[in-house]
């Protein structure tokens, strides 16, 4: 690989003991079709990324610091919305008690509405929506870009 290749973050894999409720889960919040690869490999693909879900069996053979689902305790998985209210109200609908909630919608200094989750394996989600200007800058400066009117 040259210095000049591009790299691209093409999906997030989850490691889960229980498949059919983390689908559930990243399906209510992406809206995406979950196509089930096999029975233990599943796919969300959303607009910019893809969130991955399989079982253990797919990645027994790493006999060193093996996967474990519930185990991520490391890293945010970050998802762009619309209307961080609508998403989060909606999640509160679907899972009522369930939802885990560790931040409700804040307005965070650098200008993001923000509402901080844990998936039903206790990974942390962040949803958010830019609403300052300063927000909007940031974000067209990134990927995924905005996808609406705030540009």
């Amino acid at each position: 690989m040259t210095a000049s290749a591009a790299v691209q973050l093409a999906s997030v894999r989850l490691i889960t003991d229980d498949i059919p409720r983390l689908v559930r889960f990243y399906k209510a919040l992406t809206g995406a079709t979950p196509q089930y690869l096999t029975g233990d490999f599943v796919e969300l693909v959303t607009p910019s990324a893809t969130v991955a879900v399989s079982g253990f069996a797919r990645v027994a053979f790493i006999t060193t610091n093996t996967p474990r689902g519930g185990a991520n305790n490391s890293a945010i998985v970050e998802f762009l919305v619309d209307d961080t209210n609508a998403v989060y109200e909606r999640l509160a609908t679907d899972f009522g008690d369930d939802l885990d909630v560790v931040q409700p919608p804040t307005m965070m200094p650098w200008g993001n509405l923000s509402a901080l989750v844990r998936d039903p394996d206790g990974s942390l989600v962040n949803i958010y929506t830019p609403v300052t200007p300063e927000a909007w800058q940031l974000q067209r400066n990134r990927t995924p870009k905005p996808p609406h009117a705030g540009l």
